[in-house]
């Protein structure tokens, strides 16, 4: 399967029809008339530095060289890089800025390429693609440089992401061209060095690299020694992905905290003050955990940072958490939610879309991804 509905550019041409992707996409046409500031794009507009992008990067030989999924992949994340820019452009102090377009438009490609139907595996890849595709610029002068490179590699292929930032920069009319490309290749021989530059660094356990990602102090080589009082289960995804089912069928004897049976308890509602909510979960989740006593938290969890708290509550007495992530196709999860006993109002799936944060490897001990179609799926 494609990651979008058209192929990228392949042999013996290897044409690349711009004008069928621009009239395939919208998110392609809304680049027409973006800014960018002419000292780093004194080519033009978004859309202008899009296309040379994709130019750039399919005539590079090392990425005719690759096999047909990644040279997609990579070609997906050349189209989807600036995404967000024309929500994120705006003029501050004479200049035009786009700060925050990486981050952001790591979310939206995720929205899109779901709605395409593209595998989890690859479609995250990209996304990591996009939100790091500026890493390969600086990251060799930054302090945090092994750290970085380190959390990039469980993500994405840092090798791949090089390319990307190559093409990046041969698609744009600068006068920095040959320090930007410097800087990409120093990225190269670093995470080279580092050994992670096509391999996810191989770290000695997963609570060695959760541990590492959370404590600045630590060693990537440590071996962390689980201790662990007891497994803490914490649901993550959309409504309608299937995470009551899942821990029925996977964790039928596990206690549960539902923020959902909460609101039903209390007559909360979705779309009020969900304070109190919070707050009485979480001291259920206290008791559990000063009893040593297993239990599963159930409740969307569509942001990292929403997640690291509860992560980070567990960790505080002692506990491991069991991140599951189950992902339901687009067209399946409106149907699912329109089923619902109580569904989920389109007006808050549409705030949790604009949110949505897809768990990594380094955010808990265990991170599992399940797909959800026509029954379960482990795909990591």
């Amino acid at each position: 399967m494609t990651l979008l509905p058209c192929p990228a550019p392949a042999p013996p041409g290897w044409p690349l029809d711009w004008r069928d992707l621009n009239e395939r996409f919208e998110w392609i046409r809304s680049m027409q008339g973006c800014p960018q500031d002419p000292i780093h794009h004194a080519e033009g507009d978004v859309w202008i530095h899009t296309r040379m992008v994709g130019e750039a990067l399919t005539a590079l030989d090392e990425w005719r060289a690759l096999g047909e999924a990644d040279r997609e992949t990579l070609f997906a994340a050349a189209l989807l890089h600036d995404v967000a820019k024309p929500r994120c452009t705006r003029v501050e102090d004479g200049r035009i800025t786009s700060r925050g377009h990486s981050q952001r438009g790591s979310r939206d490609a995720r929205r899109i390429l779901w709605a395409h139907g593209a595998d989890l595996v690859r479609r995250e890849s990209v996304c990591a693609m996009v939100r790091f595709h500026q890493l390969p610029f600086f990251l060799i002068d930054r302090p945090d440089a092994r750290r970085m490179s380190l959390l990039i590699s469980q993500q994405t292929n840092c090798g791949q992401l090089a390319l990307l930032a190559t093409a990046d920069a041969l698609g744009r009319q600068c006068d920095d061209h040959g320090e930007i490309l410097t800087k990409i290749a120093l990225f190269r021989e670093f995470c080279a060095e580092q050994g992670c530059l096509n391999q996810p660094w191989e770290f000695p356990s997963p609570l060695s690299r959760f541990e590492y990602f959370r404590r600045e102090d630590r060693d990537p080589l440590y071996r962390a020694h689980d201790e662990a009082r007891c497994e803490v289960i914490v649901m993550s995804g959309l409504p309608g992905s299937g995470k009551d089912t899942w821990l029925r069928e996977h964790a039928p004897e596990v206690p549960m905290i539902s923020l959902d049976n909460i609101r039903a308890e209390t007559g909360a509602r979705r779309s009020g003050d969900q304070g109190k909510v919070a707050q009485t979960a979480r001291e259920r989740a206290r008791e559990f955990l000063r009893a040593g006593t297993a239990f599963a938290w159930n409740a969307t969890n569509i942001t990292r940072e929403l997640r690291s708290e509860l992560v980070d509550l567990v960790a505080g007495y002692g506990g491991r958490s069991r991140l599951v992530y189950v992902e339901a196709p687009w067209d399946a999860l409106g149907e699912r939610n329109s089923r619902r006993e109580k569904p989920a109002p389109e007006a808050a799936i549409e705030r949790m879309l604009d949110r949505w944060e897809v768990p990594d490897a380094t955010e808990a001990p265990v991170v599992e991804w399940w797909e959800n179609a026509d029954g379960f799926v482990r795909r990591r």
